[in-house]
């Protein structure tokens, strides 16, 4: 019972949001507008998470406008604005990273190779947060990768490689050690954590279940 309940205390369910328009691949996540520590104490710095957020929101409040009836003025003028107000975002996607969206349709495809994914991540500016989100939850991601990944401060794409299959005992071992969220509970269910620390980690989430109070 005390892992059980540790468990629920650490861990949360965190659904996917749906963050494209009608018949677009790209999904967001509630995790992706979390507030993790390191963000508490500065303004934040708009990254390609937050960016693209926003382009996703414009494009439904511009499906949403494209469904009603409105006066033909109005409904060309606000239109207008919308798409301006895109095509802003698209160039700010861009300014980040270039051909942000085809950079993005590259880690989509069924046809993502390892190396193709390590020189996006070797490319890529710290602040492409959404790209790199991406690769660090992709199946294909190797562990050069994963390490790279492993040191980036929005901290999803820490959680992403403290529970992804392909990362090392290395890199594994530096997350546990991870002070500014929980990562150790996800390090110590991860298959290739070293077995020594697994059972460290795994005594320590059970003692944690068992100093919480019955209700």
């Amino acid at each position: 019972m005390g892992l059980t309940r540790a468990m629920g205390t650490v861990l949360g369910t965190i659904p996917e949001l749906a963050g494209m328009r009608a018949g677009a691949t790209n999904t967001m996540r509630r995790s992706d507008l979390v507030q993790h520590k390191e963000n508490e104490k500065k303004a934040s710095t708009r990254t390609s998470q937050i960016v693209f957020g926003e382009r996703q929101h414009l494009l439904r409040v511009l499906d949403s406008l494209e469904g009603t009836e409105l006066p033909i003025a109005r409904m060309q003028q606000e239109r207008r604005t919308l798409e301006e107000l895109i095509h802003a975002r698209t160039r700010e996607l861009n300014q980040i990273n270039t051909a942000w969206d085809e950079k993005i349709g590259l880690v989509l495809s069924a046809d993502a190779k390892p190396e193709m994914l390590e020189k996006l991540v070797k490319q890529a500016p710290e602040e492409d947060f959404y790209l790199l989100r991406l690769i660090s939850e992709h199946p294909r991601s190797n562990a050069k990768t994963l390490n790279k990944l492993a040191k980036h401060p929005y901290g999803a794409i820490r959680e992403n490689v403290a529970r992804h299959p392909n990362a090392d005992a290395a890199t594994l071992a530096w997350l546990s050690r991870d002070r500014s969220q929980p990562l150790w509970y996800l390090v110590a269910f991860n298959p290739n954590t070293p077995t020594p620390l697994q059972r460290r980690l795994r005594d320590r989430l059970k003692r944690l279940g068992e100093s919480q109070p019955s209700k």
